[in-house]
């Protein structure tokens, strides 16, 4: 199968790898790099027993991509002319595997959380083990093209955002960088559909278990919670402290992010929506709305809403992104985008 308009591109394609495909980001990744003119998809690991096809753990791929899942074995992605990695390895898998690819040469973009906190002491502390990999953990690059996007050219490893951060991130950096809220006492109330939680089945994501029902989760101890201050803080120039809350709701994928924070001085919602709008000018899927957003309008996309009102002498801040797409894949691919000098939106408009 495989054809030039199925994921081969171009002669002078670059060639990538994707670790760890029998997941949901790994689906949606293959299916956007599968329309990217200069990308062809030549290998798909997973570490699981035996080679499946491809549409045999995921149908809808079928008479896309004539490929099977494989073990990876790094000397034979260097001699298929693989350059570039995605891993969508689960966090402590990445940093035990990606040291082998970065050693011999290997761009990676990581989708799992391994690189995404730069002090391993953070890390330790929230995710409850040492890193492994400081030597390549100094190297990475914060994988959010808006706020980092000029390290990514040279970037051999990217740490892809999350997907609850981007909400919140994107959502209070213009207003942090231009000291107009208090650093302290953010509230980020999301909320996010089960596939945010993984293919793999858990109890609270069967079927039974959440479905009619909205529950809150990892309260007041979410790992996202230190890679969302810690993204703020570089905008900030100063720490900056938020009560992160998520919760899941009874959807397929979506996220959608409340956000309150106090100004320092009296402000007014249309002057609030002009600095946004100046602020991601050039940034093409940060869309500043004046409607309410909701998760719909961005479904099966690469964009993020933005809309911001005044309440009470407060700033709300609303946020919708496709927790699949702009929380993991899309912003993947947007990543790669920048990395290899291309259109930052080729394969995803």
């Amino acid at each position: 199968m495989n054809r030039p308009d199925r994921g081969e591109g171009a002669m002078n394609a670059i060639r990538v790898a994707i670790l760890g495909g029998s997941g949901y980001t790994a689906l949606e990744l293959i299916k956007l790099l599968l329309r990217h003119p200069q990308v062809r998809i030549a290998a798909v690991t997973s570490r699981q027993e035996g080679t499946p096809l491809l549409a045999e753990v995921h149908p809808i791929l079928s008479g896309r991509l004539d490929l099977r899942l494989e073990q990876l074995d790094v000397d034979r992605l260097i001699a298929r002319g693989v350059s570039c990695v995605f891993s969508c390895l689960p966090h402590g898998a990445s940093m035990a595997t990606l040291p082998r690819l970065l050693e011999r040469g290997l761009r990676v973009i990581d989708l799992s959380a391994d690189y995404r906190l730069r002090d391993p002491n953070t890390y330790a502390q929230w995710y409850g083990a040492s890193h492994s990999d400081l030597a390549h953990l100094a190297q990475a690059v914060y994988g959010l093209p808006e706020l980092y996007g000029e390290e990514l050219p040279t970037a051999q490893l990217v740490a892809n955002p999350g997907c609850y951060p981007q909400t919140a991130i994107l959502g209070l950096a213009p207003l942090l960088a231009g000291k107009a809220i208090e650093p302290r006492g953010i509230i980020v109330d999301a909320k996010s559909g089960v596939s945010g939680a993984g293919r793999t089945p858990k109890l609270t994501t069967l079927f039974p278990e959440c479905n009619e029902s909205v529950s809150a989760y990892a309260v007041g101890n979410h790992r996202h919670t230190p890679e969302i201050e810690q993204a703020l803080a570089d905008v900030a120039g100063e720490p900056v402290e938020v009560i992160f809350t998520p919760h899941l709701i009874p959807m397929d994928r979506g996220i959608f992010a409340t956000v309150y924070a106090t100004p320092l001085r009296p402000v007014e919602e249309e002057a609030l929506r002009a600095v946004y709008r100046s602020y991601y000018a050039n940034a093409p899927f940060v869309r500043v709305v004046d409607h309410l957003p909701a998760t719909k309008y961005t479904v099966g996309t690469n964009y993020l809403d933005l809309h911001v009102r005044v309440v009470r002498g407060r700033v709300l801040i609303l946020a919708a992104e496709d927790n699949l797409i702009r929380g993991a894949s899309g912003v993947a691919v947007q990543n790669f985008n920048r990395m290899h000098g291309f259109d930052e939106r080729l394969a995803l408009e």
